[in-house]
């Protein structure tokens, strides 16, 4: 027969049992070489979600000035041009709102200029 112990048997007077030769298990910390971390994806495998240094979603300044055009051209024109230095700083999208709403801003703002001499 063989020299191993019965794991069935009970421990020695004392003592704890001695560990016999068991299914060998990976020791803790990194995985095995050739092994997926989780959470990891495979070369070769698409990936999901932003590309690094874009951050998602369009820019609030950039849409706050586009609505303050119609509202209030001057603060429609500061956030203009706030949106479109972050927009370029960061990489959102919007830079196309924010241009209409400093356009839209600049044009109501002369034609309310208009108005206002013309009356007089």
């Amino acid at each position: 027969m063989t020299d191993q112990p019965d794991p069935y048997a009970p421990p020695p007077e004392g003592g704890q049992p001695q560990p016999g030769p068991g299914p060998e298990q990976p020791p803790y910390g990194q995985p095995q070489y050739g092994q997926p971390q989780y959470g990891q994806p495979q070369y070769g495998q698409a990936q999901y979600g932003y590309p690094p240094g874009r951050q998602p979603g369009t820019n609030g300044f950039a849409i706050a000035s586009l609505v303050c055009a119609f509202v209030c051209s001057p603060l429609g024109i500061v956030f203009g041009f706030v949106a479109r230095g972050q927009i370029r700083r960061t990489g959102q999208g919007g830079d196309g709102l924010a241009l209409a709403g400093i356009i839209l801003s600049i044009v109501f703002l002369v034609l309310g200029v208009f108005v206002t001499l013309g009356r007089n």
